[in-house]
């Protein structure tokens, strides 16, 4: 890779790569543009370039318990980076590391321990994704087996023919350490402990050493074994041959402390196979050490990743996985509160436990730090006040032992126990409505558009209902009066859909014409015009004074506004904040409920979904042949559901992008509102249908137009539902209990 003409070089030093084994010394430089690392013996290759604008995250990191390392990931969720450099001092790190963070800033926020622990308190952020983020925070890298990334044994049940993960007693206890989840052998250590003289410990091994890294990976990595052993494989029973032995070892064994590695819940097999056919001895019983034993529960390693995965993800681990963090990376790492938890490890294995720069002799300097780096190392302390417990959504209550019982709302102060209670009652009545979805009756109809409605808007009072036609009209109608009152028009053109503005006094209108149109209730006269786009916009999203707005002309365009309030008319003013571009014209777009993602779906059947904060691409899918009518997240973000021209409801996992449910429907499905599990949907012969996404089974059609139904509102607590349809109609219902 030469450098180019016109790049201007920064500066350049002598450094080292990081890798699992080896420091490879060489040089880097950087330039206005890319990164180069050349090493002197010319491998992994003859230099090494990284492009400054497709770099995500750095990091700075401690290596060899000194902060001389850099780390540089080009992805946002990968836990293997891009390179690993140990500079010879701290002044050049920090030079390189301020200069790339100078190209970060418009695409990059500096990520703390609490920014991720409130995305992923509000379940933004997966389970695995959080961890990752931490261990990355607390200088766990996969290039430094002595630091390498930490994640906990989550399942206690190694040995049903089914897992039941509705069951607490599948799941480990995540408020002890490894070490205490015995209580014999726990009582074993505590007696030690007593009679030890300072500074005592309760465990002489680590929950994370390369040694135990190392004997996970040795399938995959028998280099880096031989290497850590003189040239020798571990003996044949000490293998990790079994994940079933391996979990009662830990429990049982008197050195044997390990946690998992991140590899036990990610998607590549290879660790647990002996793909390389590796001679890696005979056991005493005289088989040969092969694949690793899985427990009953899994058919290969792929369901066993693809379990292992789901356990992370599960309510008892979100309900839990707090706790395990206060152990690891949190207020229970040290001090008394780490020995009141049975958390003591010995003092090599912590930051600042020795002062290596401290010892004369270099023999006895390397000999020492050689020790440490082959202990073991406790990560950097992210937290000092207990972890706050995840926030999730009740549906799927897990069967629980009264003593363990503590409700969400014991934990939090006063305040915050009203909200939730508050939420809760929200969430119940929710809950309530969606199981009695399929009593949805029909109250009234009206006729008040001459041709097909495209949107409906309520005020929160609910008093006045709002509908967009094809017939380019806006009308008012008012539930009392069972009448209508107003009828707009902003143009000759089609009004293809319209949103009510958290203020409850605007409604904005999507047109035809290419504009957006804002309509003042009190005042009864538009009051804004949005000239934004070259084709028709055909949906809009409101969120915190941000307006989406998607189009046919292939764009997502976002919108600041404020209103000008120094003029009387009160106009508001449009700044262009992001241009989202796709392949093809926009039909649809939704917003997750806390804001921070964004779908789209296209005409061309692609759905992208977008960070809101960065305005990149998280995931882009082709689910659909054809356009695609309406999408929209499920209430927890986790998923995203589509429908489109090819009858087919699709529903995507939004942090892997793959589409975990696919069914073909017997007609064309144009609008739905949904709550993650169960959807109602306006079909193309004018019923409305309630499916059942675990069974993909249509539970209930109730009749409702005689043309499409066209557009579908769903009050707050889910128990007002309004439809309108190709035949010009709007249909009010409501829950019969």
């Amino acid at each position: 890779t030469a450098m180019s003409v016109a790049e201007m070089p920064h500066m350049e030093c002598a450094v080292e790569m990081v890798m699992p084994l080896v420091c490879n010394p060489g040089h880097v430089c950087i330039t206005d543009e890319s990164l180069y690392f050349q090493p002197l013996n010319g491998y992994p290759e003859q230099v090494i370039q990284i492009q400054l604008h497709r770099v995500r995250r750095i990091y700075k990191r401690r290596h060899g318990l000194r902060p001389l390392g850099l780390e540089v990931f080009c992805t946002e969720n990968d836990f293997c980076s891009d390179i690993y450099l140990k500079f010879y001092n701290t002044a050049d790190r920090d030079e390189i590391y301020y200069y790339i963070a100078s190209f970060l800033e418009n695409h990059m926020m500096e990520h703390t321990a609490e920014s991720y622990m409130l995305q992923w308190q509000r379940g933004h952020l997966s389970n695995y994704q959080y961890l990752l983020h931490l261990n990355n925070l607390a200088d766990r890298s996969c290039n430094d087996l002595s630091q390498y990334p930490i994640f906990p044994w989550v399942i206690a049940d190694y040995t049903s023919a089914q897992l039941d993960m509705t069951n607490a007693a599948t799941f480990r206890d995540l408020s002890k350490p490894v070490g205490a989840l015995n209580k014999e052998r726990l009582d074993r250590l505590l007696a030690r402990y007593r009679g030890m003289p300072e500074p005592r410990f309760l465990y002489g091994s680590h929950y994370s050493s390369p040694g135990y890294v190392l004997f996970y990976l040795v399938r995959v990595a028998p280099e880096h074994m031989l290497c850590l052993q003189n040239g020798r494989y571990d003996h044949a029973d000490r293998m990790f041959n079994s994940i079933c032995d391996t979990w009662k070892n830990c429990l049982e064994g008197a050195t044997d402390f390990k946690e998992l590695i991140p590899e036990f819940y990610g998607d590549d097999c290879s660790f647990l196979e002996n793909k390389r056919s590796l001679g890696l001895g005979r056991r005493q019983n005289g088989s040969l050490v092969g694949d690793v034993v899985l427990p009953a529960w899994a058919s290969d390693t792929r369901d066993f990743l693809q379990k292992h995965k789901t356990a992370l993800e599960s309510q008892y681990v979100s309900e839990n996985l707090h706790e395990w963090i206060d152990l690891v990376f949190g207020f229970k790492q040290r001090g008394s509160e780490a020995v009141a938890a049975h958390n003591v490890f010995h003092p090599l294995t912590y930051e600042g436990g020795i002062d290596c720069d401290s010892i004369e002799d270099p023999d006895q300097r390397i000999a020492m730090l050689t020790q440490i780096l082959e202990f073991g190392q406790t990560p950097k302390q992210l937290f000092t006040i207990p972890h706050p417990q995840r926030i999730t959504p009740r549906f799927h209550n897990i069967t629980r032992s009264p003593s363990s019982n503590s409700p969400v709302s014991d934990l939090s102060p006063g305040r915050i126990s009203e909200d939730s209670s508050f939420e809760d009652l929200t969430e119940e009545s929710r809950k309530l409505a969606w199981a009695n979805m399929g009593n949805l009756k029909p109250l009234s109809s009206h006729k008040i558009h001459k041709e097909a409605v495209t949107g409906i808007a309520v005020t929160r009072d609910g008093a006045a209902i709002f509908s967009t036609s094809q017939d380019s009209t806006l009308k008012m109608f008012s539930k009392e009066l069972k009448d209508f009152q107003r009828s707009m028009s902003f143009s000759n053109m089609a009004l293809s859909s319209c949103l009510m503005l958290e203020n409850g006094k605007t409604v904005v209108c999507s047109s035809w014409d290419n504009n957006v149109y804002f309509y003042s209730i009190p005042y009864g006269r538009r009051q804004d015009t949005l000239m934004g786009h070259d084709d028709a916009v055909s949906e809009m999203c409101w969120f915190d004074d941000r307006l989406y707005t998607a189009s046919w002309d292939s764009t997502v365009k976002v919108w600041q506004c404020a209103s000008d309030s120094s003029s009387r008319h009160k106009r508001s003013q449009f700044q262009l904040l992001a241009e989202l571009e796709h392949d093809a014209g926009v039909n649809t777009i939704g917003l997750n409920p806390a804001g921070t993602l964004l779908a789209s779906g296209c005409k061309d059947g692609t759905v992208t979904i977008w960070d809101t904060s960065s305005y990149g691409t998280l995931q882009q899918v082709h689910c659909h042949t054809g356009t695609i009518h309406h999408m929209a997240f499920s209430p927890d973000s986790r998923h995203v559901l589509s429908v489109g021209a090819d009858s087919c409801m699709k529903v995507l996992d939004v942090q892997t992008g793959m589409v975990i449910s696919s069914v073909k429907a017997e007609e064309e499905q144009r609008c739905f509102c949904w709550d993650g599990n169960s959807v109602l949907c306006g079909g193309q012969s004018g019923d409305l249908l309630l499916w059942d996404l675990l069974s993909n089974t249509v539970t209930q059609r109730i009749p409702a137009h005689s043309g499409a139904v066209t557009a579908l509102w769903m009050s707050e607590l889910c128990s007002t539902v309004i439809t309108g349809g190709e035949d010009r109609q709007i249909i009010l219902w409501k829950l019969q209990s």
